[in-house]
């Protein structure tokens, strides 16, 4: 952990601190009990780790690997804030996104780490950080099939991951398309193959992946810079939400998000608010996404 991350992070936690001094033993060194509860400073399950919901099969923000290990953007930018807060074991589980922020909420996880749009409506839910991600929605279709326009999606079956932010901009903005709903994009994107849908509707990054694995094309690009992603914490839980806000910030302005979005997001414009002091260019955002 760096210094200043330390620094950041007891400031934060300065009642716990001297609460454990108050328990350390006859030597000045704190006992176990105390330590976990110093850990826990954060209400987590379980002192000294993290249980993250995520998603498998997100690429590239977060997807299971060969080894069936948690990978991807926002997997390996949520380990380094985590390790910043004081904390390297985080276990990450696989949930159908509609399933992660109810399960956040009712204490199952620590957090959700899942490029989750921040939105109103979310927060009645759970509490966000700050945000790290903002971008476009993708409509994808079959190579060729005409779409180019949001007016040529009235009439059409599109598909939808249940829950993320183009089910929600689907069913406020494209009153004539009719919405299927799937539990992730690696359903929606079978289905547009076999022709069980006309298109689907996705983020521009994940597209971007599927144009390189099958005959299909971003057909529409649509900005959506109002709702960034953030880490869904449980409501009420200011001291770890807090301590997490901390480090993003840290972890922008010493390079590791952007090391990390190049990485991930090869090619790809780079918003200016998350960059390091030094690299910031402009005011206007680029695009990422979020579901």
């Amino acid at each position: 952990m760096h210094i200043t991350s330390r620094t950041a992070w007891a400031a934060l936690s300065a009642t716990a601190l001297l609460a454990l001094t108050a328990c350390g033993t006859d030597s000045g060194t704190p006992s176990d009990s105390a330590a976990a509860d110093q850990n826990n400073e954060f209400n987590l399950i379980n002192p000294g780790s993290i249980r993250a919901a995520s998603m498998g099969d997100a690429r590239p923000y977060t997807f299971t690997d060969e080894n069936g290990e948690f990978t991807g953007f926002d997997v390996e930018f949520f380990k380094e804030v985590a390790s910043c807060v004081g904390i390297d074991d985080v276990v990450f589980t696989g949930q159908d996104f509609s399933a992660i922020l109810p399960a956040v909420a009712n204490g199952q996880f620590d957090v959700g780490v899942a490029a989750i749009g921040i939105t109103e409506e979310r927060e009645e839910t759970v509490a966000f950080t700050e945000g790290y991600l903002a971008g476009y929605l993708t409509v994808i279709t079959p190579t060729g099939a005409g779409v180019t326009e949001e007016s040529d999606l009235a009439g059409i079956r599109l598909g939808v991951v249940q829950g993320t932010l183009q089910d929600a901009y689907a069913v406020k903005n494209f009153p004539d398309t009719e919405i299927v709903r799937f539990p992730d994009n690696n359903a929606g994107i079978s289905a547009v193959n076999s022709g069980a849908v006309d298109a689907h509707f996705a983020d521009y990054e994940a597209a971007k992946q599927y144009t390189s694995q099958y005959d299909v094309e971003m057909a529409i690009n649509i900005p959506s810079f109002d709702a960034p992603a953030g880490f869904a914490v449980a409501p009420g839980n200011d001291a770890f939400r807090e301590a997490l806000n901390v480090c993003i910030k840290e972890k922008m302005e010493d390079g590791t998000w952007r090391d990390l979005y190049q990485q991930w997001f090869p090619g790809s414009p780079m918003p200016d608010q998350y960059l390091p002091s030094s690299d910031k260019t402009s005011d206007d955002p680029s695009p990422t996404t979020t579901p």
